[in-house]
């Protein structure tokens, strides 16, 4: 058993959460506490009544979430909202929310994981924002079809557009929406950027700007963030932990 305080003071330092400005709605943080104590943790991607239910069934009481809570509240307490409250309540179980300083990690958050996972390292940042950096490039020594055959066999889902360099020198990492990083590649000097999903008229931009663009899936490229911090959480404090997947094609 460990404190909740004692785990909840690690994240926060570990992710350096006050260090990033996220939406207002992320509330990074500890959203709901359970009596005080942890017996085992659980990483999630998304806060919802099915992985909740989930978490509570596997006996999991501090329940790591990339996509938390509160991005439309306030909310009444009603319907599928209060459900889902009232699962973490009675179940014991909290719930820790980690966005954008789970995406930026230099060492276990999405993108820099998405890189490690290809067998790159993370070189440059990429997404500055309020002077943190969301993203990562790493230097590419490898033709653009041996980097999507790796994405090939690491995710069931690869939306490729290739339109840029057939050998392109790096590659930009922005998991779960990349809507935001497409139009910061030509500044970056990348041609190339794998990410989660992006809207339809990107098409248009890469074959215009000569791009090469890899969606692998919000749910898919943001696993490993929460998976990292869990496990790290675990061995330091000598718990059980549990990843809880839904099965998100998305």
């Amino acid at each position: 058993m460990v404190r909740l305080d004692t785990l909840v003071a690690y994240c926060d330092r570990r992710t350096r959460r006050t260090a990033f400005k996220d939406a207002p709605g992320a509330v990074n943080g500890l959203q709901i506490a359970n009596n005080g104590r942890v017996t085992k943790i659980g990483a999630a991607v998304d806060a919802g009544l099915v992985p909740f239910r989930q978490a509570v069934a596997a006996g999991v009481d501090f329940l790591i979430v990339h996509h938390g809570m509160y991005w439309e509240m306030p909310r009444p307490l009603t319907g599928a909202v209060y459900q889902r409250v009232a699962t973490l309540v009675r179940g014991n179980c909290a719930l820790y929310s980690s966005h954008l300083p789970l995406d930026g990690h230099p060492e276990i958050g999405n993108n820099a994981l998405l890189a490690r996972q290809l067998g790159l390292k993370r070189r440059r940042p990429f997404l500055v924002r309020d002077g943190e950096a969301i993203g990562c490039i790493a230097a590419l020594r490898e033709s653009r079809a041996t980097l999507r055959l790796r994405l090939e066999r690491l995710y069931p889902r690869v939306t490729a557009i290739e339109c840029g360099s057939p050998r392109p020198r790096a590659v930009a990492f922005c998991s779960g929406a990349g809507n935001s990083a497409v139009p910061e590649l030509a500044a970056a000097g990348v041609d190339t950027l794998v990410t989660g999903e992006l809207r339809e008229e990107w098409f248009n931009r890469a074959q215009e700007e000569s791009l090469n663009l890899y969606c692998c899936g919000h749910y898919a490229t943001e696993v490993h963030a929460v998976q990292a911090l869990a496990a790290e959480l675990a061995k330091k404090f000598r718990l059980p932990w549990e990843f809880i997947a839904t099965g998100n094609p998305l």
